[in-house]
C-alpha cells in the first residue's frame, strides 16, 4: 500500500483570503456569463476524464482495495453525467422568468419577474465514501448557477484529497475554485466561515455542529445527511430479481453509501426464501471475497471495529447472524479490512444496528404481517434519504410512498433516483435540507430576485396618493369583500 501523503490542516487565516479572493472576483466580474459558466462545467468535465487511471488509483490507494469498475460507475462516469446534464440545461435555466403582476397593476402595464443571481462562494464538505463524486457533480449546480467554490475533503482519503487538489490547482485559477485541506479542525473552522452558502455531506451526527458553526454567520445550509433507508418487499415482490438487486446495492462501494439499503422489511413466509436468494446472489457476484479486487474495503479500521461491533452486539442480544462467505476464507489475518456480506435475521430495536446507519455491507431482515404495519415501522423513525419499494401491487405501493416521507424514492431497485439527471437530490428532516442536481439545484444555489417593473400610467399611481377621496374609500372596500 502507497504510503499515505499528509494532509495539513488550513489555517482559518488562509481560508478567509480564499474566500475573499472569490468573493472580490465575483464583485468585481459581476454575474458570469453562459460561456463561462458552461466552460467551467467542461473543466471539471475533462479534469475527470484526463486523469482517470489518477483516480482509481488514489481510491484504491485510500481503501486499501476498492473496485476499479466500481470507481468508474460511481466517482467518474456518474460524475460526468450529472455535470453534461447540467450544462446542456444551463441556458435554459438562465432565463428570467415571468410572472403575473398582480391586480389592477397587470392591467395597468405593470410586469414582474424573477431573475436568478448567483449568490457567490459555495463552500463544500465533501465526505470520505465517493470523494470524486461529492466533490465534482455538485458543481454542475453550482457552477450552472455562476457561483466559485472551494471544497473541503475528508482527511480519511488523503490520496484522493492531495490529487484533487493538484488536478484543481491544475484546471481552474483560485478565483473560481479551491482546495483546501485538513483534519477535524479544518473541518470545524471551515463550517463557521463566511461563505455565502455551505454544502455538508456527512453524518446526521455531526451535521449539529455544522448548523451551529453556521449560525455565527448565518450561512444558508443544503445538509446531504443519511440515515437507516428502508426496502419494503411486497407479497407481489420478484423475491429473485428483488434479492440480486438488494445485494449489488448493500455490496456497491461494501454498503458505505448514505443511500445504501439499511434493513429490508419482507413477509414473514419469505424470509428463508430472500436469505437463500440473497446468499445466491453474493455467491454468483463474488465467488471469493478476501482478495478478490471487485469487492471494497471498509475504509479504515476505526469504521472496520464500528460494523465489527455492531455484529457482535446483535449476536450477543440474540440475532441469527449469516455471514456470506463462499469459499469460506479466514478474515481473521487480512492485508484489508474487508467484512463478507452479512445478513442479521430478526434484530430487535435495541441492537445499535438498528439504531444507527450502518454504512457497511451488514443487511438486517425485519418481518411484517401488514403492509400497514411495515409502514407505521418506518414512520416510527426519522426520514430517512432513501426509501424503496418491491412489488406489483401498484395499490400497496400507492400507499407506501404516499404515506411515508424520504428524501427519494426508487420503485423496484435502489438507489437509481439519485442518478437520474432529471431530479434533485436531496433529503428532508433528519436526512437533510436543500438539493442539487437538476432545476432544483440550480435554484438552490442561486437567489430568486423578485423585479418589479411599474406601470407606465400615472393617473393609476395618483389615486393611491393622499389626499383620499370617499370614491378611493369606497373602491378599497369593494376590493377588500
Amino acid at each position: 500500500m502507497a504510503k499515505a501523503p499528509r494532509v495539513p490542516d488550513t489555517s482559518r487565516k488562509k481560508i478567509q483570503l480564499i474566500i475573499d479572493t472569490q468573493k472580490n472576483a465575483q464583485l468585481a466580474e459581476g454575474s458570469p456569463s453562459l460561456r463561462l459558466r458552461i466552460d467551467r462545467i467542461n473543466r471539471v468535465i475533462a479534469l475527470l476524464g484526463d486523469n482517470q487511471d489518477a483516480i482509481i488509483k488514489a481510491l484504491n490507494a485510500d481503501y486499501g482495495n476498492r473496485s476499479n469498475a466500481g470507481s468508474m460507475m460511481t466517482d467518474i462516469y456518474a460524475t460526468i453525467s450529472s455535470l453534461k446534464s447540467n450544462r446542456n440545461k444551463c441556458a435554459k435555466w438562465m432565463k428570467n422568468s415571468s410572472r403575473a403582476a398582480s391586480f389592477p397593476f397587470n392591467l395597468l402595464g405593470g410586469r414582474a419577474s424573477i431573475k436568478y443571481q448567483p449568490i457567490g462562494v459555495v463552500g463544500n464538505v465533501v465526505p470520505w465514501n465517493f470523494p470524486f463524486n461529492l466533490a465534482f457533480s455538485p458543481l454542475g449546480s453550482i457552477f450552472a448557477a455562476g457561483n466559485r467554490c472551494v471544497m473541503k475533503p475528508s482527511e480519511y482519503t488523503p490520496h484522493c484529497t492531495h490529487l484533487m487538489k493538484k488536478l484543481v490547482e491544475q484546471y481552474f485559477d483560485v478565483t473560481e475554485l479551491a482546495v483546501v485541506t485538513g483534519g477535524p479542525k479544518t473541518g470545524e473552522i471551515f463550517s463557521t466561515m463566511p461563505f455565502d452558502h455551505l454544502l455538508f455531506t456527512g453524518s446526521t451526527s455531526i451535521a449539529p455542529h455544522v448548523i451551529r458553526g453556521s449560525a455565527e454567520n448565518i450561512i444558508p445550509l443544503t445538509l446531504e445527511l443519511g440515515g437507516k433507508s428502508p426496502v419494503i418487499i411486497s407479497r407481489s415482490a420478484n423475491m429473485k430479481q428483488t434479492a440480486d438487486r438488494i445485494m449489488f446495492a448493500k455490496t456497491l462501494n461494501a454498503g458505505q453509501i448514505c443511500l445504501a439499503p439499511d434493513y429490508v422489511m419482507l413477509p414473514e413466509n419469505q424470509k428463508e426464501t430472500f436469505s437463500d436468494l440473497a446468499i445466491d446472489s453474493v455467491r454468483t457476484m463474488f465467488p471469493t471475497i478476501k482478495d478478490n479486487q471487485d469487492y471494497t474495503s471498509i475504509i479504515n479500521e476505526r469504521h472496520y471495529d464500528r460494523l465489527k461491533g455492531y455484529l457482535a452486539d446483535a449476536k450477543k442480544k440474540g440475532a441469527e447472524i449469516i455471514e456470506i462467505n463462499p469459499a469460506n476464507e479466514n478474515f481473521s489475518q487480512q492485508e484489508h479490512f474487508k467484512i463478507p456480506p452479512t445478513l442479521v435475521i430478526n434484530p430487535s430495536d435495541n441492537m445499535k444496528l438498528m439504531q444507527e446507519e450502518i454504512f457497511g455491507p451488514i443487511l438486517p431482515i425485519k418481518t411484517y404481517h401488514t403492509i400497514n404495519e411495515a409502514i407505521d415501522y418506518v414512520n416510527t423513525y426519522d426520514r430517512p434519504l432513501g426509501l424503496y419499494y418491491f412489488g406489483a401491487d401498484k395499490n400497496e405501493e400507492n400507499e407506501v410512498t404516499s404515506r411515508t416521507i424520504s428524501g427519494g424514492v426508487t420503485i423496484n431497485d435502489l438507489l437509481v433516483h439519485a442518478t437520474q439527471e432529471g431530479l434533485p437530490f436531496g433529503g428532508v428532516g433528519a436526512s437533510g435540507m436543500g438539493a442539487y442536481n437538476g432545476i432544483e439545484g440550480f435554484k438552490n444555489f442561486s437567489h430568486a430576485k423578485p423585479i418589479y417593473r411599474q406601470t407606465p400610467i400615472e393617473k393609476a399611481l395618483q389615486m393611491m396618493r393622499p389626499p383620499y377621496t370617499e370614491k378611493f374609500y369606497n373602491l378599497l372596500k369593494s376590493m377588500a369583500n
